[in-house]
């Protein structure tokens, strides 16, 4: 966590706006299914590792021995700019998931060699045209375009071929997608050996040979499944932002269970909108599909116009704005890019998703501790100021000299109030809908504790000094009121650290509260009775029965509070 503020915002997040690949799912492509004019071709073996085979009808077939399926495999790999490795025994990758699976399924079925071919041009891969095309040289010195890419563009380009036919491949390609895998179009183009640039206009012109599909399954991470339900119970709604088709997106979210009844919203259509037309209808869908960076950073402004808490995630360079942009920014720390990484507020260190509603919990969790340290320091601190001004007003003896009220805020401060570091989160967290931003930290009835608990802590140390400073002399009266102050921030303390009652299961779960609530009696100990603290502090001994008055007075603030406590919990479940 980069900033403090932004773990504290992560537990008031209404909206989780995510990228898919390598977030919501295992970045973990493979390419399953390779279609070439009506042969369907399976690809075994999982992950980045090239091991399996390509098989037809269940048996495994030398690629060599079929032109079409060696073609498309090359024009796969060739189109392309990603590289496999292998590292201590793991494959791994720099560059695209779905380059790289192409390249895993080259592997498989030629053996790790590169092709003996020369690159001349090549055009990325750009979200806003969707393929890349590379121009490239034979041994014989005659050149190609390789391209892959989004079905529906190589459709385009390939509509001049009269043996092309759209309709078949559209249909092939709704169903994989509709399945939940990511589907890639593959062809090429011969051009004249004099060639030596390639281009959008090029392409469209002379258009290019369709050679087939490929279909590539990314599975849904199984702990994400589990996260997004805990999110929901938790009031907060996972958006995913991708670049796959909708009928792909939307079979993922099924899988992850983003919705019951899952919307779909394209990212042309979301082109279309204005900023005002955007945010009026951005709540409505959970999935928005074949998006570009400008969408992602839209989308994240849309919700946050409809004054919606809004974290972003995702691992890419693209994700960066948008990552900037949100209210809390999430990084994967793994896979992401240092540009990413930069741009985010949190860093996930394991890219687990899950991760996230731990996050949000701890969030949510400092956000309480926060509050209760807040309710519990201002009305001890205002009982010392009320004791002051009532002696000033009744023109009495100061109770308290300046070094004891020093001694009280400074020792509270080394001792009790950090036990509210290590409270617990309280029961029922995750069950809370989120925090809205524009709540007050106090309520009403937070003040009025905070005034009620004030007028007893300090009428009653008032009332001991009254009582012994004329029978026992100020040092010793003096003594007194500093003790009943610190043994009522004592019991306070039991009352404050939990909604429940403090006689409950939850008096003994911050073991760490007993621990300082130890330490400063100790430290009392030593301010009472140690001979070199009695000359700085103006202190005196007290005797058993002075100790009994001690816990006594601190015992009716617990009981009050308590009482009130109760009182409170029985008309809110009335």
């Amino acid at each position: 966590v980069k900033t403090l503020p932004a773990a504290e915002t992560l537990g008031a997040v209404d909206i989780i706006a995510s990228d898919k690949t390598g977030t919501l799912t295992k970045n973990e492509m493979t390419i399953q299914d390779i279609v070439i004019d009506e042969q369907h071709y399976t690809v075994t073996g999982t992950g980045y590792a090239p091991e399996g085979d390509i098989q037809f009808n269940g048996r495994a077939v030398d690629a060599k021995k079929i032109a079409k399926l060696e073609m498309f495999l090359t024009m796969g790999q060739q189109a392309n700019d990603t590289f496999l490795t292998e590292e201590n025994g793991s494959w791994e990758i720099n560059g695209e998931p779905t380059d790289a699976a192409f390249l895993s399924a080259y592997y498989k079925a030629f053996g790790q060699k590169e092709p003996k071919l020369n690159e001349i041009d090549r055009i990325p891969f750009d979200s806003d045209y969707r393929y890349m095309a590379r121009l490239s040289e034979n041994q014989n010195h005659h050149r190609f375009i390789a391209i892959k890419g989004s079905p529906d563009k190589l459709f385009d380009l390939a509509e001049n071929s009269t043996t092309f036919q759209r309709e078949y491949w559209s249909d092939l390609a709704a169903k994989f997608a509709q399945s939940g895998k990511r589907v890639i179009a593959v062809g090429y183009a011969d051009v004249a050996d004099d060639v030596n640039e390639v281009t959008h206009e090029s392409l469209k012109t002379s258009g290019i040979t369709f050679l087939g599909l490929a279909a590539i399954i990314d599975p849904p991470r199984p702990e994400v499944i589990d996260a997004i339900k805990d999110m929901r119970q938790a009031g907060i709604r996972v958006k995913m932002i991708t670049g796959d088709s909708p009928d792909t997106a939307k079979a993922i979210g099924q899988q992850l269970g983003l919705a019951n009844n899952i919307q779909t919203i394209t990212g042309s259509e979301v082109e279309a909108m204005t900023d005002d037309m955007l945010a009026s209808v951005v709540t409505k869908y959970d999935i928005f599909a074949r998006t570009t960076p400008q969408d992602k950073l839209r989308i994240v402004a849309a919700y946050q116009a409809n004054g919606l808490v809004t974290a972003m995630t995702g691992d890419g360079v693209n994700d960066a704005p948008a990552l900037k942009r949100a209210d809390i920014g999430v990084a994967m720390g793994v896979k992401g890019t240092d540009v990413a990484k930069d741009s985010a507020d949190m860093v996930l260190a394991n890219d687990d998703f899950s991760t996230i509603k731990t996050a949000i919990a701890q969030g949510r969790r400092l956000y309480d501790n926060i509050r209760k340290t807040i309710l519990y320091l201002l009305p001890t601190s205002f009982a010392e100021g009320l004791i002051v001004v009532f002696s000033i007003l009744l023109q009495q003896p100061m109770p308290l000299t300046a070094t004891q009220l020093l001694w009280i805020n400074m020792v509270s401060a080394l001792t009790l109030q950090l036990a509210f570091i290590f409270e617990p989160a309280e029961p029922g967290l995750m069950s809370r809908p989120p925090r809205k931003t524009s709540d007050k930290l106090m309520s009403r009835y937070d003040v009025f504790q905070m005034v009620y608990v004030s007028v007893i802590i300090a009428a009653v140390a008032l009332a001991v000094f009254e009582y012994l400073d004329s029978m026992t002399g100020f040092a010793v009266a003096s003594t007194m009121a500093v003790n009943v102050i610190i043994f009522g921030k004592i019991f306070y303390l039991f009352n404050i650290r939990t909604a429940a009652p403090a006689l409950s299961r939850s008096f003994w779960t911050n073991p760490m509260a007993f621990g300082a609530i130890a330490a400063m009696i100790i430290l009392q100990i030593i301010f009472t009775y140690v001979p070199f603290m009695q000359g700085v502090f103006s202190t005196a001994g007290l005797s058993f029965n002075h100790w009994v008055i001690v816990l006594a007075t601190g015992l009716i603030v617990l009981v009050v509070t308590e009482l009130v406590k109760y009182r409170r919990m029985f008309r809110s479940r009335a």
